[in-house]
């Protein structure tokens, strides 16, 4: 029994936190799948939000999420590579590097979004935009993407290195054929939590990309996001409650899309690299 003591107890927190999970999905699509239809996402806000739909929320949502992604793709893929192939782990470089994006990581966000209206909106002059969210946001998916992208790299047998070395293949050709395809696992995990995390952001994206909820017309607009837009409904509109739960579920529509979209590409992009 008292062998079997450690799985009953693994067993028992993974059930409870699924069941937590199902609760809280449920309750969402309990009161927001009655909202939730065509015109709800094809129309713009009316009445402060009770009525109406989301049109502009979605489409600000989608673009602020784009710059991020845009950002912090290449900036967090170079940096892990950085780190896991030409920086040793004993440097002083790669510690002081390692060690801040730790910290940086458990920064709240209310902290990034205060740095986000000081720099991007006020120091650039980018002001409340859509532009600013996505940079601010960027910065905030940077150590999780780093991190989890240089420990699928180190996590490469050092036997794909010694070999394509032996076979004259260059640093360059042996990252893009044979490094990051295997480290393929570590690059979703961080692109999968830092969509979640940046999806779902709701203090950054208050002070940098704003409240606004009509339709954006560039990058520099200012746009309200749907994480924003539930805040907003829930704690500032009476009568919101509805909409409320219908954004709820249109965002969770749209993480699981996304997530879904990055880990089959990245599975296609896995399949087209490494052959038997």
């Amino acid at each position: 029994m008292a062998k079997k003591l450690p799985t009953l107890v693994f067993w028992a927190i993974a059930l409870f936190v699924t069941a937590v999970f199902c609760w809280i999905l449920s309750d969402i699509v309990w009161h927001g799948v009655g909202q939730l239809d065509w015109e709800f996402l094809t129309t713009a806000p009316l009445n402060a939000g009770r009525e109406g739909g989301i049109a502009p929320i979605l489409i600000s949502t989608c673009l602020i999420l784009g710059v991020c992604m845009a950002v912090s793709l290449p900036l967090g893929v170079g940096t892990a590579i950085l780190l896991a192939e030409f920086t040793t782990t004993e440097s002083m470089f790669g510690r002081l590097v390692r060690r801040s994006l730790d910290v940086l990581a458990g920064v709240p966000s209310i902290v990034f979004g205060l740095f986000g209206n000081a720099f991007f909106a006020i120091k650039l002059g980018l002001g409340f935009s859509i532009l600013s969210g996505g940079l601010t946001l960027a910065c905030m998916v940077l150590p999780i993407l780093i991190r989890s992208t240089e420990a699928g790299l180190q996590a490469v047998p050092s036997e794909y290195r010694l070999g394509a070395a032996a076979l004259g293949l260059s640093r360059t050709t042996t990252l893009g054929k044979l490094l990051l395809p295997a480290a393929t696992p570590g690059l979703v995990v961080g692109l999968v939590l830092g969509i979640g995390r940046a999806i779902a952001e709701t203090a950054a994206l208050i002070f940098t990309s704003g409240y606004v909820d009509r339709m954006p017309e560039s990058l520099l607009d200012s746009g309200r996001s749907l994480s924003v837009h539930i805040f907003d409904l829930s704690m500032n509109v009476a009568g919101g409650d509805a909409n409320a739960y219908a954004s709820a579920l249109v965002l969770l529509i749209l993480l699981l899309l996304v997530n879904g979209m990055a880990t089959w590409t990245a599975k296609f992009w896995l399949a087209g690299r490494i052959t038997p």
